[in-house]
């Protein structure tokens, strides 16, 4: 800043070197002027508008100075501005970056957290599906062994009486059944049941026609059924007339027998679609049953084994009464003589009371003597005492 006739010039604007060049390109201009002689005056009155001017030009420059200084203090005062703002920002940017970084760390807990659960979750049903398959293997392994046990006859027989002694042992007494007894004619039995006469002893025999009833499952078109089907009967058939001639024996077992089916799939695919079978059944008194039936029928016979038992019994309940209805009577006849005796105890309680009653008088006669008021005679009587023993 420069001071040239009371004004203060900025040397830092361009503008202001513009100004100064003019000013002192016009004051050479008028020295030059005042230099010749001739034109002075002339250049005196040509001067006096350019200094009007020059004076003009001044004011204007000061004014472009002092606009010049408020825009620097606007432009101070904007930095300012800025600079506060620009630290506001960041201190919220800060901030949020904070919250961020807060709220970004709270949700990899929490993921963390429910990644490591869903693990063990999945570790766990990992562990269920691995002993399923376990399961599964071992099943599977039961079937192909159930399969050839099935697919031998000799083992498939087993498997029938198998089952048929885990019913019979849950339904009747141990008394009441045995296994693989052979009758008179030789044949050997599977179960006989030990029913009274009559009926008397029953035969049950398990039997199973496996190969006929998985031709009729296996069998496609109404042809192949209805040959599997009559197939299927006449293997029934078969078993219904070998129990009729084996183990119905008169005088020995009882007019009838069982057949046992280890499948309830054979037993209904029998009552549905081969009834006649059935019927066969009945005129040779051959009765089918499944598991199902046999442990209905059997619980029957444990009523009638009951009941029969309950009849070899009632000698001996009838015995057991008349010892004790002479039990009672015995029991009557003491307490009759229990009863003399107690009432001649009471008698003789009875005469102890009074007896007692009457001591008790006589003593209170004795306590109220009155032993100071006697006769002088006996006053002055002697006492003679008694000798020592």
């Amino acid at each position: 800043m420069i001071q040239i006739g009371g004004y203060q010039i900025d040397t830092s604007d361009p503008v202001t070197w513009v100004v100064a060049g003019a000013l002192i390109a016009l004051l050479l201009l008028f020295w030059l002027v005042l230099r010749s002689g001739a034109a002075a005056t002339r250049a005196a009155r040509a001067v006096e508008p350019l200094a009007h001017q020059m004076g003009a030009l001044g004011g204007t420059v000061q004014a472009l100075s002092n606009g010049q200084e408020r825009l620097a203090g606007g432009l101070t005062h904007v930095s300012d501005l800025q600079a506060r703002s620009q630290s506001q920002m960041m201190e919220a940017m800060e901030r949020r970056l904070e919250e961020v970084q807060k709220s970004m760390g709270d949700t990899l807990h929490g993921t963390s957290t429910r990644t490591a659960r869903s693990l063990g979750e999945l570790q766990q049903k990992l562990e269920q599906i691995d002993k399923a398959q376990a399961n599964i293997e071992k099943l599977s392994g039961d079937v192909l062994g159930l399969q050839d046990i099935l697919s031998n006859k000799q083992r498939r027989g087993m498997f029938g009486e198998i089952q048929l002694n885990d019913i019979v042992s849950k339904a009747l007494p141990s008394d009441a059944y045995s296994f693989q007894t052979t009758l008179s004619n030789g044949k050997r039995a599977d179960c006989l049941i030990h029913l009274p006469n009559p009926p008397g002893p029953l035969v049950i025999d398990a039997k199973f026609p496996l190969e006929a009833y998985e031709t009729l499952t296996e069998a496609e078109g109404p042809e192949a059924v209805k040959r599997a089907l009559r197939d299927l009967g006449t293997a029934v058939r078969v078993h219904i007339k070998a129990i009729s001639e084996r183990y119905i024996i008169e005088g020995e077992t009882a007019d009838g027998a069982v057949m046992f089916l280890p499948s309830e799939a054979v037993y209904a695919e029998l009552h549905a679609r081969l009834p006649e079978v059935v019927r066969a059944g009945f005129d040779a008194r051959v009765w089918i049953v499944s598991p199902t039936t046999c442990m209905a029928t059997l619980n029957t016979m444990r009523a009638v084994l009951k009941d029969a038992r309950m009849r070899e019994q009632a000698g001996e309940i009838r015995k057991a009464l008349k010892q004790l209805h002479r039990d009672v009577e015995i029991i009557g006849e003491r307490a009759g003589k229990l009863e003399t005796h107690l009432r001649q105890a009471g008698d003789d309680v009875d005469g102890i009371l009074t007896a007692s009653a009457r001591a008790g008088k006589r003593a209170e006669r004795l306590d109220n003597f009155d032993f100071e008021e006697l006769a002088p005679d006996a006053a002055n009587t002697t006492v003679v005492p008694l000798p020592r023993t």
